[in-house]
């Protein structure tokens, strides 16, 4: 039981500050179809040349806003910033750290457990050289007992602190799955709002290069169920930054999903201290033909298809929903609003996934704007195989969405 911990707790000076990163309410705001084609957001811009390539009459409806010979270039907010700014460079796993380092010598009640988090620097260097800048105490090397230091981080969230609980891999957290729901989500609830728990547990997760099956968990499905839990999923190194800072500094739980294959991705972020929303999605490339929901990898294999697709004479919107729990419905909304056809890419399980959920929440409050049936591209409901060539067919690829939203858009 995690309350056994609270003396942790005490050893430390209480300093639980405000959620500083508070958001207003967002008020539901629907525009005309005009106005939402010329909004400007945060997006990749596709920059092209050349002549537009004819389609069926249905498809090219809209053909006087069609791109073609698409080359995806940043110029999102995100990466905007870093344009006319001073940034850095670095590496996805970098920027987690230096979002972690941050928030360390912000607030003294920010610490570390887990498995290897200390000298060895974490499975994926992510904490390297923290334990030497902040002692064996912050950054807390702890043995191979997820459910042990899990309810510990919990613990000493209880008491004032505000622990980082790193799983050495996404799938091991499983043994901690009691701590998580009985404790991490509903503790605050159970006492009477007498309990805060500011605690984030993060670790790589995904279909990675033949890791086999039990370290290819998505456990996103697994999470979502549990009440008083948010759930981020970072794809960038700015994004990934700006949730990690969040995250530490929210008055919830919050499970960051950070994907194997996306920690040597590298970005010019800024230099200027920043966070994102928790709750926010991230506007990709802005569309008119459909919206393709997405996060984490398959982020990539939908810009790839979108290439293509421009190509072809379709106009899709991306979007990267990055808030798993709960939904950004209002920027998922007002898209659905503009393009009436949802194509949701997604690396999750297809039963019981987090594309499951969204189409239940946009079937119940946007089903009146929807001109086709949702379509839900997820991975095959089966154990991972290791063998690489059977493992790619049980992930979506570049191919089978391009295939989707011609079907979608006939």
């Amino acid at each position: 039981m995690a309350t056994i911990f609270q003396g942790l707790g005490a050893a430390t000076a209480l300093s639980a500050s405000s959620m500083s990163n508070s958001f207003e309410a967002i008020k539901f705001h629907v525009p005309t179809r005009r106005s939402l084609s010329g909004r400007k957001a945060s997006f990749f811009v596709v920059r092209s040349e050349g002549k537009m390539n004819p389609g069926s009459n249905q498809r090219t409806r809209r053909a006087d806003q069609l791109i073609t010979s698409a080359v995806a270039t940043k110029s999102d907010g995100a990466a905007a910033s870093t344009a006319s700014k001073s940034g850095h460079e670095l590496l996805l796993f970098e920027a987690l750290r230096e979002g972690l380092e941050e928030e360390m010598e912000r607030d003294p009640t920010v610490c570390v457990i887990g498995e290897d988090v200390g000298h060895y620097g974490g499975s994926y260097k992510v904490t390297k050289g923290l334990a030497e800048k902040y002692g064996d105490l912050r950054v807390l090397d702890t043995p191979i007992a997820e459910n042990s230091f899990t309810g510990m981080g919990i613990g000493a969230a209880m008491t004032g602190l505000r622990p980082i609980v790193e799983g050495m891999n996404m799938g091991f957290l499983l043994l901690a799955f009691n701590q998580i729901s009985n404790n991490c989500g509903m503790l605050h609830y159970t006492s009477g709002g007498q309990f805060t728990i500011p605690i984030v547990i993060r670790g790589p997760g995904g279909v990675g290069r033949q890791l086999g099956a039990e370290h290819s968990q998505r456990l996103e499905s697994y999470f979502q169920s549990i009440p008083g839990i948010q759930m981020v999923a970072c794809s960038t190194p700015y994004n990934a930054k700006g949730l990690m800072k969040a995250a530490i500094r929210s008055e919830n739980p919050v499970i960051l999903f950070e994907h194997v294959l996306l920690y040597n991705l590298k970005e010019t972020i800024p230099d200027e201290d920043y966070i994102c929303c928790l709750e926010e999605a991230e506007m990709v490339r802005p569309g008119e033909h459909v919206t393709i929901l997405t996060y984490s990898r398959m982020r990539y294999h939908v810009m790839q298809a979108a290439k293509t697709l421009v190509n072809k004479g379709y106009d899709p919107e991306v979007i990267d929903i990055r808030s798993l729990k709960p939904f950004d419905l209002h920027m998922i909304g007002n898209s659905v609003k503009k393009t009436h056809r949802v194509l949701i890419v997604e690396e999750c399980m297809r039963t019981g996934g987090i594309g499951a959920s969204l189409t239940s929440a946009i079937n119940e409050n946007f089903h009146d704007y929807l001109d086709a049936p949702i379509v839900c591209l997820s991975s095959q409901d089966v154990p991972t195989p290791y063998a690489g060539t059977l493992e790619e067919w049980t992930v979506v690829q570049p191919a089978q969405i391009v295939t989707a939203v011609e079907q979608l858009c006939r």
